[in-house]
């Protein structure tokens, strides 16, 4: 799961200290674990001693829960923002140090730390496993582009759909519904309030013109001087006009 999160907050290297069983990298639960990381798989270092791990490292964090004799452990939070430099730069090497999850670092290997952090976590369970630990450290530190799928689904309603939308509801409900001034103009000024903070879809306005038709509203954009506009008829205007622009020149 370490290596996982390697390969989702990358570019970054997986080494092992002296692991107690240099089978486990050939072991099924292994194998099943770090299954889509087979490239970093095969490229994880083992190493007799931390002090070999470490030699061709510029910076090395250590990363404690337990208080230190002597040194001073600051908050991973406070601590990343300044390593962000170090852990992009392609002449530098940050070294980041954990220790098992049973007995964590000890004192031989805080000793070889410039310096000491924690993972700041709540007073009710303390404790966070290795891969946990690992997954919050190099996500913190990640300054790639990243990545993300294109989401499907509904657009935001334009400010054109909104005052369509917000014309046909002031029609139904403030003209027809309300039984006093008082009370129109209270609608009125809360679907002013709407139209111009909610996070409205196009599926939305969709939802909300069948029900206005159903109580009634024929209202069209254009009884409200407003002019309705084909799928990227904007954009498409817009580069006649560049187009038109270049020409000239």
């Amino acid at each position: 799961m370490a290596l996982r999160a390697c390969q989702n907050f990358g570019p970054c290297e997986l080494h092992l200290v002296a692991p107690k069983r240099p089978s486990c990298l050939v072991h099924p639960d292994f194998q099943q674990m770090s299954h889509g990381a087979d490239e970093a798989r095969r490229a994880i270092v083992v190493h007799d001693t931390l002090k070999n791990a470490l030699a061709d490292t510029h910076h090395a964090v250590g990363f404690t829960a337990r208080p230190r004799d002597l040194r001073d452990r600051r908050d991973w939070r406070k601590v990343a923002p300044d390593l962000e430099q170090v852990a992009s730069s392609p002449d530098e090497c940050l070294a980041l140090v954990f220790g098992t999850e049973e007995t964590g670092l000890d004192r031989g290997e805080v000793d070889q730390c410039a310096e000491l952090v924690h993972i700041r976590t709540s007073a009710s369970h303390t404790s966070l496993n290795l891969a946990m630990a690992v997954t919050v450290v190099l996500s913190d530190l990640f300054v790639g582009e990243g990545h993300r799928e294109r989401e499907r689904g509904s657009k935001r309603l334009d400010q054109e759909g909104r005052y369509f939308l917000a014309g046909r509801m002031k029609e139904v409900f403030a003209e027809k519904v309300m039984r006093s001034a008082e009370a129109s103009d209270l609608v009125i000024q809360m679907i002013d309030r709407v139209m111009l903070r909610a996070p409205l879809e196009n599926r939305d306005a969709k939802a909300w013109h069948l029900i206005l038709k159903n109580l009634g509203s024929e209202l069209t954009p254009a009884d409200l001087g407003l002019v309705t506009h084909e799928k990227g008829q904007r954009r498409k205007e817009l580069k006649e006009r560049r187009d038109m622009g270049e020409d000239s020149q």
